[in-house]
This record gives structure tokens, sequence and C-alpha cells, in this order.
């Protein structure tokens, strides 16, 4: 299974890069940074490749949409925004994270949806015409949506535990979650995450 987290120019580390270690813990992932250019530099000025385009990225079998500092800037972009029409809720997985919210707005995915997204990007989310919820994390059906940059990790756990079943995303959190704290960080993360869970999509 393969997912792919959109990764643009301005990108937040913690979402992007918090998101794919956790989801390479588990053995027959897949997951790629996708850009709509060969090399992005984040709002830290970390630069790293893009290991896909976002065509390949419409193809996958889940995306996350990672926030940054230039969401706005991207979803005024009609080149990125034509390629990113090629998402589809019918056939994949789609989460976003934060600003990442806005772009699934703007897509006009998240209509009757409500949405979770960090407290600068609501405004945004709001005037999209999308309810924010005051909350880390919700779901439904093949949407997702995490507000604040530690969600990532509940991103992370919604997608495995669909992908790969529960027992692999709880493996997952535990192997990163902190020496003597993990089953606390498992159970947080479960409890944010379990209420909005569908059955697995099969491997």
């Amino acid at each position: 299974m393969h997912t792919a987290i959109l990764t643009f120019d301005g990108y937040n580390e913690l979402d992007s890069l918090i998101a794919l270690g956790v989801l390479n813990r588990v053995p027959g992932s897949r997951v790629s940074i996708a850009s709509p250019s060969p090399r992005v530099t984040s709002m830290n000025g970390v630069t790293i490749d893009a290991m896909i385009d976002l065509e390949e990225a419409c193809a996958a079998d889940a995306v996350i949409i990672g926030s940054g500092a230039k969401t706005r800037e991207v979803v005024e972009d009609p080149a990125i925004m034509s390629v990113l029409r090629g998402l589809d809720p019918a056939r994949q997985l789609l989460g976003a994270q934060c600003s990442g919210t806005l772009v699934l707005a703007k897509l006009g995915l998240l209509d009757d949806v409500p949405a979770c997204t960090d407290l600068t990007t609501k405004p945004w989310v709001l005037a999209a015409g999308v309810e924010v919820l005051n909350q880390p994390f919700f779901a439904r059906g093949t949407l997702a949506t995490a507000g604040g940059c530690l969600a990532s990790t509940y991103l992370a756990t919604w997608v495995l535990a669909r992908l790969h079943g529960l027992e692999a995303a709880e493996h997952a959190m535990h192997y990163v979650a902190p020496v003597g704290e993990k089953e606390d960080y498992v159970a947080r993360a479960l409890r944010n995450v379990t209420p909005y869970l569908e059955a697995p999509i099969s491997v």
C-alpha cells in the first residue's frame, strides 16, 4: 500500500516528516514525499528532494496533505490545484494536516464534512465554508483532518489502521513513543482515532 505525503515549498517539517517516520514503521508500507517541484524548502530552511510528483501521488492508496507557510499560495496556483483535482475519496484515503485542510476545502472535498485545522488556518477554512472543530482529529469515511503539528501522529495512526489494521497502527505508535510513556501515547492515539475507524482496506 502506497501513501503519498504532499509537501510544498514552505512546508512544516513536523507535519510531513513525523508522518513519514511513523508510516514507515509498518512492513509493506511505501511512503513517498510528493511535491510539485524536484526540491522543496521548509519554513525553517530544510531542503528535501521529492520522491514522486503530484500526478503519481494522486494514484496512491492514501494521500496526506501536509501544511506549511505557503498553503494559501498553493490553493491559488491553478497548475497545482488542477493536478490535485485528481484526488478522489471514492478510491483513496485522503487526510490533511493543519493548513492542508484548506487544500481539501478549496477542492470542494469537505462539503458537509466538519474538519480540524490549526488556529492560524482556522479563519481561512471557515471562510471556505467548512465547520472547524475544536479537537485534534476527525474523520468521516475516507476523509480525515488533524489540527496541531503533533496531531500528525493521529493522522498517521488512522492511515495505518485503515490500510494495515489497528494492530499495525498500535505497533508503529508504540515504536516511536517515548520510553516510559509508550502505553500512554498509544492509548491517547487510539482514543482520538478509533471512534472514526471503519473496516480496514484489504491489502
